[in-house]
């Protein structure tokens, strides 16, 4: 059983990280995870180019809500994350979409992929979350 939307929307609205960023949670679904980043003028770096942390951002957040959809934890903790920059946004809110490939006990394997508002791919991630000790008693809802 998926967590309800409304716990996860609770849990990005409560997350100090979080406030820079906006997220907006699209939706949820079995192994999957959509945010969007509203464009606001803090995310830019020089020149109007979205900074590249917000794509890692959305990434890593994105996945780490998927996971505690799938398992109901919130205490997994991000292991690695491989980032490739593949094109560049200004001024566009950021879509990103992260998907949970393997789920195990001790590791949990993903990939994500975030967008401009057009649908152009901006970045593309795989990303290893490590599940604590505390959340590996929990087993997929």
């Amino acid at each position: 059983m998926i967590t309800h939307r409304e716990e996860l929307e609770r849990t990005l609205a409560t997350a100090p990280f979080a406030e820079i960023y906006g997220f907006v949670l699209v939706s949820i679904e079995d192994d999957f995870c959509t945010l969007r980043i509203p464009f606001r003028p803090v995310l830019e770096r020089p020149g109007g180019i979205i900074a590249g942390h917000v794509y890692m951002a959305a990434a890593d957040v994105s996945m780490w809500l998927a996971i505690k959809a799938r398992y109901g934890d919130e205490s997994s903790l991000t292991s690695s994350m491989v980032t490739h920059f593949v094109s560049k946004a200004c001024r566009s809110d950021v879509f990103c979409r992260a998907r949970i490939v393997r789920g195990g006990r001790r590791l949990v394997f993903g990939v994500a992929e975030c967008s401009s508002d057009s649908g152009a791919l901006l970045s593309h991630h795989t990303v290893t979350y490590m599940r604590t000790e505390s959340s590996r008693s929990l087993e997929p809802r």
